[in-house]
């Protein structure tokens, strides 16, 4: 028997849907091919710029849904879309600084 394979990254529509900011991989996937959310990752910020961009655990997100400016910490990556107090683990809010 095999040990099992941590992953050290995941489709960035994958996550938002995990972290149920979005209610399909198809909503989410729109969005970044939208150009709508920033990634800083390593002091360096970028958009992302397609659903498979590979997100990690210390990813800083940046986007605005519904009305209100969103920024959290990839805190875990998830292996399936729980339920919502599940979700609210994948990731802490960031103070956003203006």
């Amino acid at each position: 028997m095999s040990e099992p394979v941590l992953q050290e990254a995941t489709r960035a529509d994958v996550w938002l849907w995990r972290a149920r900011f979005f209610k399909t991989r198809t909503l989410a996937a729109t969005f970044i091919d939208e150009g709508r959310i920033r990634l800083t990752r390593g002091g360096h910020e970028s958009r992302i710029d397609k659903p498979a961009r590979p997100l990690k655990v210390g990813d800083a997100l940046v986007f605005a849904l519904g009305g209100k400016l969103i920024a959290v910490k990839v805190e875990a990556l998830g292996e399936r879309r729980g339920p919502p107090k599940e979700a609210r683990g994948l990731y802490s809010p960031l103070e956003i600084s203006s």
